[in-house]
């Protein structure tokens, strides 16, 4: 009950905090959450790699998929806020 609690109030807190976060200031937040991201995907390659029953290696690769398309998709928004802010005059933006 303790471990539901902590995970509901970092819900709020967490939603709380990104949706206070200005516009100018996403590009960095996402390249920082990017990084956190990647520790998080090495983390479960890791424990997957040690896990030995059918359910643990089922749960560690939906993780290891979940946190490389969550990783891939923040690199891809990133790269998009910053070509958007990098047009300059005369260039056409993709």
């Amino acid at each position: 009950m303790g471990l539901l609690t902590i995970f509901v109030l970092a819900v709020f807190v967490g939603f709380e905090v990104v949706s206070k976060v200005s516009s100018t200031l996403h590009t960095p937040l996402m390249s920082g959450a990017n990084a956190i991201h990647g520790v998080v995907l090495v983390g479960a390659i890791l424990i997957t790699g040690v896990s030995s029953g059918p359910a643990q290696i089922t749960l560690g690769l939906i993780a290891i998929v979940l946190g490389t398309v969550n990783m891939v998709g923040g690199f891809v928004v990133t790269d998009r806020m910053l070509r958007m802010f990098s047009a300059r005059r005369g260039e056409e933006r993709r």
